[in-house]
């Protein structure tokens, strides 16, 4: 409740004595201001106050302090968060590009490659690209982009840069099917380069290797030997690798040696393969050859020939200007 009027006592009533009073804390305070600013007497009080009051100031700033701490926290976090996203889809997406360019840059040495081979041995060719493949137990076959349109025609070879592929077996107007030299049908004659040895290379039912099971048992052939195509029958060029003699050992039957050999060509990698033309026709059987006539300076002909049988020939004068003339058969000389 308040006070009555004569219970209160103001510091500077406004009688004569509190007008006084007020006048002496006046000159005091004046008096205390000069002393300090020309000496300092009053800086150890003042440092020892604020050691005081500090703790009081910390602690009515604490609030407004950890709530700025718990913004700047959560804005941390979250500004990190999405830094961290888009760090990593940058990643992936540098990964991406780094794996195409080295996709590219592969694609690029293999076609070097078999720009070199092109140039290198002088070959009439055309370059494929594989759309398909077919690589079962009983079939390793690709498809390639080149057909009858473009004059593909069955039974021609495929090389890429490191040896044989294998060879067309079925053409369509806009794409041919390609039979791989690993294919269990079929079968390429070969040489061996170290020795010279002839045989045949077969394909294999796992597509990952050529078999040789017919080499004799005295042939020197060794581990590491390399394979080329040999010629023979006219279907592939000699001297193109064909692969790599990976196992010998003796062959089921006891009668021959059986090699295995890894095949040169990247089968399994390749995009690109290269269409020879221009080769030779496979040989066909020989015609017949018939006899030639003696000079003149030899002995007269005989009276007869094996060329016709049923026919005797009479004996040719020796005083005859012209050699016995070569008779066909069934046909007698007149």
């Amino acid at each position: 409740m308040p006070l009555a009027r004569e219970e209160s006592s103001p510091l500077f009533a406004g009688t004569a004595a509190g007008t006084l009073r007020l006048i002496f804390y006046l000159a005091l305070a004046m008096v205390l201001m000069v002393l300090d600013h020309r000496n300092g007497w009053l800086w150890r009080l003042r440092y020892a106050t604020a050691i005081v009051v500090e703790p009081v100031y910390r602690l009515a700033s604490l609030p407004a302090e950890g709530f700025h701490t718990l913004s700047v926290a959560f804005a941390d976090r979250r500004l990190l968060t999405e830094q961290n996203q888009r760090l990593r889809e940058d990643l992936l997406l540098a990964n991406a590009k780094l794996n195409r360019m080295a996709a590219v840059a592969e694609q690029n040495q293999r076609l070097k490659e078999l720009l070199d081979t092109q140039h290198s041995l002088d070959l009439h060719v055309q370059m494929a690209r594989v759309i398909g493949m077919d690589l079962g137990a009983y079939r390793h076959r690709l498809m390639i982009n080149l057909g009858a349109r473009d004059g593909i025609k069955a039974g021609q070879p495929l090389i890429d840069a490191h040896g044989l592929v294998g060879q067309i077996v079925d053409v369509l107007p806009n794409s041919a099917m390609v039979m791989l030299v690993t294919d269990p049908d079929h079968a390429v004659p070969v040489m061996i380069q170290r020795t010279g040895l002839r045989t045949i290379a077969y394909g294999s039912r796992n597509g990952q290797q050529l078999t040789l099971p017919n080499v004799p048992m005295a042939a020197d052939v060794q581990v590491g030997d390399k394979l080329l195509t040999s010629g023979l029958g006219g279907r592939f060029p000699q001297g193109f690798p064909v692969g790599e003699i990976s196992s010998v050992g003796p062959s089921p039957g006891g009668m021959f040696l059986e090699a295995h050999a890894q095949p040169s060509a990247d089968l399994d990698r390749a995009d690109e393969l290269l269409v020879l033309h221009d080769l030779p026709e496979p040989a066909g059987p020989p015609a017949p050859v018939q006899p030639a006539g003696p000079p003149d300076s030899e002995a007269p002909a005989p009276a007869s020939t094996s060329a016709s049988p049923r026919a005797s020939l009479p004996a040719a004068p020796t005083s005859s200007a012209k050699p016995a003339a070569v008779v066909s058969a069934g046909t007698p000389s007149t």
